[in-house]
């Protein structure tokens, strides 16, 4: 019984320090290190189209902050060479006040440029992966 219970700690230790296993539970919470919540269910959001600011080694974008898009922003970042207003196959185009996870990178780029143009965000529903990109007390300050 104790060998049983010593072999499964030691995996347990084992899985811990497994970097592929600590990225996946770091995708599944938020910037708090709470469970990561659904960021919008319409429209379908996330790298998965799952609703959630997930994201994994294919995500080039790192779609990971849960913001409530404005006018302002959906113009800035057409004029970036993203125009998330325009409908796909995939993609319903977005309008102001919709909820959709954005580009870290992208977000960090308008909030640089102009603070008033970086959407506000869900805290909840912005993956933790983004503070490898965004400062928290950045993100903190623009809760929506």
């Amino acid at each position: 019984m104790n060998k049983i219970l010593l072999f499964l700690i030691l995996i347990l230790i084992i899985l811990i320090n497994n970097d592929n296993v600590k990225e996946y539970f770091k995708n599944g919470v938020n910037i708090n290190d709470e469970e990561l919540k659904i960021c919008s269910l319409e429209p379908l959001t996330g790298y998965f189209r799952d609703g959630y600011c997930h994201t994994d080694e294919t995500d080039e974008g790192t779609h990971t902050v849960c913001g409530i898009v404005t006018d302002d922003f959906l113009k800035y970042t057409k004029s970036k060479g993203n125009d998330l207003t325009k409908k796909g196959d995939s993609f319903p185009g977005l309008k102001d006040g919709d909820s959709w996870c954005l580009c870290a990178g992208r977000w960090k780029e308008a909030y640089d440029h102009d603070r008033s143009i970086a959407p506000k965000i869900k805290i909840d529903s912005t993956n933790k992966k983004t503070l490898d990109y965004i400062n928290k007390d950045i993100l903190l300050s623009v809760a929506g």
